[in-house]
């Protein structure tokens, strides 16, 4: 294994050919947002800067670069929902990136089926198999190490309904993460990757 080592600092510019930002934080897993308007217009939207942040209660997060159709309905209305990208799904996934114009519906693009949420106004993509209902807990404007304020915003939301497909149980009520077939974002233009039980190890955490 090499030593030597590729420096930049980015303020300054990477010098390749693709930001290597995202490669390696990575994989991550998808944002798959939808919101509704105040008007009533469905929203949806993949952020490929999504996490979960907290158990109880339990708290998922992603961040926008710039203040976008999702940001401005949540902050509005409060709720959104996340939807989890599958491999089946992923080319449809992938279509909602689309820069449509204002008012177009992404489910219709698509062609997803809303579904309508039990706790929230915001509808489910009815053909994913696992869906997070949420409230609005914080929207948060980053800033730079100098306190510059930065054209991005961090969403907060508690998760107050969730919805999973019987079949990602198995008969001990443990959820089966890589029998979902969840996509996963990568680095570059369109990189993604999957999951298979057979990646799998376990590690328990240390008792002393």
């Amino acid at each position: 294994m090499t030593t030597e080592r590729y420096f930049y600092e980015p303020s300054k510019g990477h010098g390749l050919s693709h930001d290597p930002l995202n490669a390696i934080v990575a994989p991550r897993p998808i944002g798959w947002i939808s919101s509704r308007s105040t008007q009533g217009q469905r929203n949806l939207a993949p952020y490929s800067f999504f996490n979960c942040f907290n158990y109880k209660p339990p708290i998922i997060g992603f961040a926008s670069t710039g203040w976008k159709d999702s940001v401005a309905n949540i902050v509005d209305t409060g709720e959104f929902v996340w939807n989890l990208t599958t491999r089946s799904l992923a080319e449809k996934m992938n279509q909602t990136s689309a820069m449509l114009p204002r008012g177009e519906d992404e489910f219709a693009f698509a062609g997803l089926t809303p579904k309508a949420g039990t706790i929230v106004q915001a509808e489910l993509v009815a053909e994913s198999p696992v869906n997070f209902e949420c409230k609005l807990s914080q929207c948060i404007q980053l800033t730079a190490a100098n306190g510059d304020k930065i054209d991005t915003w961090l969403v907060l939301g508690e998760v107050v309904a969730v919805h999973i497909a019987k079949h990602l149980l198995n008969s001990e009520g443990v959820y089966q993460t890589a029998l979902a077939e969840p996509v996963l974002r990568a680095g570059g233009p369109s990189a993604y990757y999957g999951i298979s039980e057979e990646q799998r190890f376990d590690l328990h955490r240390p008792q002393v």
